[in-house]
């Protein structure tokens, strides 16, 4: 298949990681399903690519199962199939205590990030296994907390740390359906969530230090190289990160 026949859903397209995967996927010649829970910054995205790009901005809530059939849905009646769903939406929660973390902040950040990811997880196998030819891809966004934890995240941490079972699960249920199941771990991309980093953040040392960051575009590009791959080939993880950030070591 010609890569400008083929199809993405992008979720968290809006900003951030989202929307450097989504313009590397448009200026590749993907046509793209942009999802988010508000148009605006959907449209901003729309906008930043070349005149001819093929989109769809479709208002979607990731932790509702009739949206997410929605978004799906959208998308095949509108390109035909999806071959790629880079399963990217995901929030955290405020940085305090553990102890102090409140229950639904919790239920959120699980909502979102774990049963979101699953939720999207499942309408595309429903899509990718009855298309022609069958099979597609999945990319979900694990980041660096799927391995190690910063403090004061347990949230987030929690829900990166199953995500890692996810794609894993779902890398051996679509073996039958020719489809193909990775992650991408990302470490301080300079995105409006990580700006906190170049100001400095808690260490595990207690300390407050400041971080490197790395240009998300570069995240885009990787997310373009894992969707580039046959389907005969995958990479299950892939881990990019700002080169000189406190990640492997100790403290």
């Amino acid at each position: 298949m010609n890569i400008d026949n083929k199809v993405a859903v992008v979720t968290g397209a809006g900003t951030g990681i989202g929307r450097a995967a989504t313009l590397a996927l448009l200026g590749a010649g993907y046509s793209v399903v942009l999802a988010g829970r508000r148009i605006a910054p959907l449209q901003a995205v729309i906008n930043e690519a070349a005149p001819a790009a093929k989109t769809l901005a479709q208002v979607t809530d990731v932790a509702d199962s009739d949206s997410v059939r929605a978004l799906f849905d959208a998308a095949v009646q509108t390109f035909g199939r999806v071959d790629l769903l880079f399963n990217n939406a995901g929030i955290s929660a405020p940085g305090v205590l553990l102890e102090d973390l409140a229950l639904e902040q919790w239920k959120q950040v699980v909502d979102i990030n774990l049963t979101g990811m699953f939720l999207c997880i499942q309408q595309a196998f429903r899509v990718m296994k009855a298309q022609s030819p069958c099979g597609g891809r999945i990319i979900n966004n694990g980041s660096i907390s799927a391995d190690a934890p910063r403090p004061n995240s347990i949230a987030y941490t929690a829900t990166k740390h199953a995500v890692r079972g996810l794609t894993k699960a779902a890398s051996l249920d679509g073996r039958k359906y020719d489809i193909a199941v990775g992650q991408i771990d990302v470490g301080n991309a300079a995105t409006e969530m990580a700006q906190r980093m170049a100001r400095g953040v808690p260490q595990a040392n207690g300390e407050i230090a400041i971080e490197p960051l790395m240009d998300v575009a570069i995240v885009g590009q990787s997310v373009l190289y894992m969707a580039s791959l046959p389907l005969e080939a995958n990479v299950l993880f892939h881990t990019v990160m700002a080169t000189k950030m406190p990640f492997v070591g100790r403290g």
